[in-house]
């Protein structure tokens, strides 16, 4: 069923409530399941008040779930990009607040959860937000189209949002804003290059574990 018309509470009982099925692929991929296709300023708008905000929201769900649902919202391997950021309907200063929430989200939910591992070395005994927290920026949907005027807005705040995601202290999210920053080298190599020097510099004794990452995120040799 076609899913317009929720509330935001009933939106995150829709997302983040159902079973965990260790042994069988997600509730997302059956062939038949309920999704959410609200119109682009409504879907916008829930996200950004989850990010910005969400211990309260996700209060009584587990890790699991929280894992799940939002690998179901902003996965485009799960539900597909719904083209809801980068939709020409939604203004430019919401669809810039929803980019920079998500600084808001690393330092709130994955920050304190997350267990200090790094994902791209396969280190053991993580939690379920790990791999959700350092595919992030791979996997988030596209912000703007190729001829929408406002790429490069959009674009910057998303920079900066990384750079904001890499001075929290937890190494899994530090590891994942350097991991979307070396994806993001290809096409803004100038600015990443000086983020991750930034970086460098300020976190001289940060933990060896990450010492080679930075200079992989910098020349953007990173998987």
């Amino acid at each position: 069923m076609r899913l317009q018309t929720l509330t935001f509470d009933d939106w995150l009982e829709h997302s983040f409530g159902r079973e965990v099925r260790f042994q069988q692929a997600p509730w997302y991929l059956d062939a038949e399941h309920d999704w959410w296709d609200p119109p682009p300023d409504e879907a916008v708008s829930y996200l950004t008040r989850l990010f910005e905000d969400p211990e309260p929201a996700l209060l009584g769900f587990a890790d699991s779930q929280i894992a799940q649902g939002l690998t179901y919202l902003v996965n485009t391997n799960a539900g597909g990009d719904n083209q809801w950021l980068c939709s020409p309907d939604v203004s430019v200063d919401d669809r810039v607040r929803c980019v920079a929430s998500i600084a808001a989200l690393f330092a709130k939910l994955f920050e304190p959860r997350c267990a200090p591992r790094l994902s791209h070395l396969s280190e053991a005994d993580t939690t379920a937000l790990n791999g959700v927290c350092y595919m992030w920026w791979d996997a988030f949907p596209s912000l703007a189209l190729p001829e929408d005027p406002a790429l490069p807005t959009l674009h910057a705040r998303a920079l900066h949002t990384m750079e904001r995601i890499l001075q929290l202290k937890s190494i899994a999210c530090q590891e994942s804003a350097l991991h979307g920053l070396g994806h993001w080298q290809r096409d803004y190599s100038e600015k990443v290059i000086h983020i991750v020097d930034g970086f460098c510099e300020s976190h001289s004794a940060a933990d060896p574990r990450l010492s080679a990452y930075p200079q992989s995120a910098r020349c953007g040799c990173v998987l």
